[in-house]
């Protein structure tokens, strides 16, 4: 019985780890490719080159003139960090009144709150495009950044009023006891017991902002604006030859943030995911 059960806890194991390689396949692909020689990329598609060479990151870093490829990952950063920053405050304020506070319309506002999350991106498409036109916010990092200090991510604001109904009221009417008001529990209690979703809140946000390639398509146009995402398709030419082993070489840098984050973070993003379904 003991042996039955190590031979199909085996397999599993196999099963797993093969499906693992071939997910990281591309990825394996895409390093490998970036050490070759841009004759070689795709004449010698295996993974091991038969010429290692780090030109490609060198070319590819120095894409532009009078410009590095270090302008788009500082830009990628601003932008990040700001809506890492802007979710995390405006984002549990309203998921805090929402799960704490009394208010009238609380309800309603909150299954409106919830209809915007599987309201299709392209339909507020045009009307945000027009507004932010209207404000002359076209070609700067604001349609990117203010919405963030806004709390119009829907999905961060509900992840965050599941967490904090499971955190105990008791805790908040001891601080009610006490002389505290809403703002003082707010930032005294709630928010260091809600560092699991206020974390996992944070990194998706980060990874969402950085590999975002369509809104910054829109609303950025100079090439000084660019972010990582726009940076790397200067390397494709539909009319000529594109540059493959620059862009597969600046493709490999802008994976290195979020595998970070990853690696540092994973146990934190699955604890944060689990326990934001508990209730009190």
């Amino acid at each position: 019985m003991a042996k039955t059960f190590s031979l199909n806890k085996l397999i599993i194991h196999v099963f797993i780890l093969g499906f693992g390689l071939v997910m990281l396949y591309p990825v394996i692909w895409m390093v490998s490719s970036s050490l070759k020689p841009e004759y070689l990329i795709f004449s010698q598609p295996g993974l091991w080159p038969s010429e290692i060479t780090f030109d490609n990151y060198i070319n590819g870093w120095n894409i532009v003139r009078n410009m590095t490829f270090g302008t788009f990952f500082k830009n990628s950063f601003i932008i990040a960090i700001i809506a890492v920053l802007g979710n995390l405050l405006t984002c549990s304020m309203a998921a805090y009144a929402f799960a704490r506070l009394k208010f009238p319309l609380k309800k309603t506002l909150f299954a409106l709150m919830l209809v915007t999350i599987m309201l299709p991106s392209h339909v507020t498409l045009v009307p945000q495009y027009a507004i932010f036109h209207n404000l002359g916010w076209i070609d700067t990092f604001l349609p990117l950044t203010v919405p963030k200090l806004l709390a119009t991510d829907a999905f961060f604001i509900f992840l965050m009023v599941q967490f904090f109904r499971g955190i105990p009221k008791d805790l908040d009417e001891s601080a009610t006891i006490d002389g505290c008001g809403p703002i003082r529990i707010y930032y005294k209690i709630i928010l260091p017991l809600a560092s699991p979703a206020l974390l996992t809140t944070a990194i998706f946000t980060f990874i969402w902002t950085w590999d975002d390639f369509f809104s910054q398509l829109l609303y950025l146009n100079t090439v000084s604006n660019f972010t990582v995402p726009l940076g790397l398709r200067l390397f494709l030419d539909s009319q000529g030859t594109s540059a493959w082993g620059g862009l597969l070489a600046m493709s490999v840098l802008s994976l290195l943030p979020i595998m970070i984050l990853f690696f540092f973070f994973q146990r934190q993003i699955v604890e944060g995911i689990a326990t934001t379904g508990v209730k009190g």
